[in-house]
């Protein structure tokens, strides 16, 4: 079975990248995770990647710090994170560009947008780090922004739940999952796919986003191939 999108934005949890360790990186898990990636990028798709912070380090939950100088150091553990990743994928044969939204050029490429779709274009798998570069907005909302800025056909969000749930299902046991949900009902339902801001240029730019479990990763190529899996909204 051939791909369904040319060009998709994959948003990955900084957490995914533990494992069962539950901090830093595991890079087992890492491995496995690119394993499907490069499973993906075999099929044709050009994949951008944006991925989180919160195995080293959660912003919101730094206690009595300034919130903007947290925020940094968040974005500084996301620009570690996609250091790994881009190992990873090259062990794989891939070849791949980080771009960070702050500079550092001795380690990655400043983000640039035309230099991304380029890179893109000749099959190169390019990893966002650093967020938007700002203070208080998440890394769903850098991958919302990215998605829009490189025209990506899709965002898929891999998450740690199989799909979106009217309620935690973690906690609830009759929680519903649902199929397919619009960017206005995710907003007015105050559901959890990602943060209002995200979802609003999610929504506003007509990008759909694809929420499914990376308990198995496989999936990632399952979903690139069209497959029924996890919640769409759009």
């Amino acid at each position: 079975m051939e791909a369904v999108y040319k060009r998709i934005l994959l948003k990955l949890s900084g957490e995914v990248l533990a494992g069962k360790q539950g901090h830093g990186i595991d890079f087992d898990t890492v491995q496995e995770t690119c394993k499907w990636v490069n499973e993906c990028a075999k099929l044709g798709v050009q994949i951008g990647l944006v991925v989180g912070g919160g195995n080293f380090w959660r912003g919101r939950s730094s206690g009595s710090m300034d919130r903007t100088r947290a925020d940094h150091i968040g974005m500084l553990a996301t620009a570690m994170n996609a250091l790994a990743l881009a190992d990873a994928l090259e062990q794989y044969g891939l070849e791949v560009r980080v771009q960070t939204a702050i500079e550092m050029r001795q380690v990655a490429e400043p983000y640039i947008r035309n230099k991304a779709t380029r890179h893109l274009e000749k099959g190169r798998v390019v990893i966002f780090g650093c967020g938007t570069g700002n203070p208080f907005f998440s890394t769903d909302t850098a991958a919302a922004l990215r998605a829009a800025e490189i025209d990506a056909d899709i965002i898929f969000k891999a998450t740690n739940v199989d799909g979106v749930y009217d309620k935690d299902p973690n906690k609830y046991a009759d929680a519903v999952k649902y199929d397919t949900l619009s960017h206005t009902e995710v907003l007015a339902k105050g559901l959890a796919v990602m943060d209002s801001t995200a979802a609003s240029l999610c929504r506003d730019n007509n990008i759909p986003i694809l929420v499914f479990n990376l308990s198995d990763p496989e999936n990632i190529v399952r979903a690139a191939k069209g497959e029924n899996i996890g919640t769409i909204v759009k």
